[in-house]
């Protein structure tokens, strides 16, 4: 009964540290939007928005969604389904870069109305591009899972910013956050993921450093950057394409 008993308890289902780490980052996601965008949508107190921002959030939801399920497809081990719905989230992801340009795009053509706004656009602009070379280089990666794995984690921790800030935001009645709360957030993740990828192969791989540079380096600039009279003049470049005709 005893040797059973052992043998139920190692068979039960037990979340490995991957599926966690993509739950913690939905939490934020679906936290941080769902007091700030889905609730006030269901409310129908959600202003008029272009049919953009709608699409932008549609498809930065599905590809949480599809973090948490291919985690727990690969806890699972059905690793031939996570494969399978892996080409679906290649898609998912491309459509999760183009619609964060556009939002970008859109977001520079409201201006600049408050003291954080050029930071929060220094984000929103760094964002697009690390996510996409992130993922790319996890798509390469994907002959070595144990990378794969960690790297498609970062291309999370590159995106989850505004979900992290809308969090702190709201949950704790904050008018704003200040980017160094936010950064924090994600540089725990980023070194959770270095510690899980140390201990369990005894060594960070060079994509992995590569990764966290890509996650780390802009956030020193974003003080030296944000304030300057250029960075508000490419806002409003950037701002202006929305009308150009």
């Amino acid at each position: 009964m005893a040797t059973i008993a052992r043998g139920g308890a190692a068979s039960g289902f037990r979340p490995s540290f991957h599926l966690l780490m993509a739950l913690l980052m939905a939490f934020f996601v679906f936290g941080g939007f769902g007091m700030t965008y889905l609730w006030p949508l269901a409310a129908g107190t959600f202003p008029p928005a272009p049919p953009v921002v709608h699409l932008h959030g549609v498809v930065f939801f599905a590809w949480t969604l599809l973090l948490v399920v291919q985690s727990v497809l690969v806890n699972v081990r059905n690793v031939k389904l996570h494969r399978s719905v892996g080409t679906f989230g290649i898609a998912v992801a491309a459509i999760v870069f183009f619609t964060g340009l556009l939002i970008t795009l859109l977001g520079a053509s409201y201006g600049l109305h408050a003291p954080d706004d050029a930071g929060l656009f220094y984000l929103s602009l760094v964002a697009p591009p690390s996510f996409a070379v992130l993922f790319a280089m996890a798509i390469r990666a994907v002959k070595t899972p144990r990378v794969h794995r960690n790297l498609i984690l970062l291309a999370m921790v590159s995106i989850v910013m505004p979900g992290i800030n809308r969090f702190y935001m709201m949950s704790l009645g904050l008018g704003s956050v200040p980017f160094y709360a936010t950064y924090l957030t994600m540089d725990a993740m980023l070194a959770a993921v270095l510690w899980h990828e140390r201990r369990a192969t005894g060594r960070v791989s060079k994509a992995t450093w590569i990764a966290a540079a890509i996650i780390v380096v802009p956030q020193f600039f974003l003080p030296l950057v944000a304030p300057t009279e250029w960075f508000v003049g490419v806002i409003e470049w950037l701002g202006s394409l929305v009308y150009f005709r």
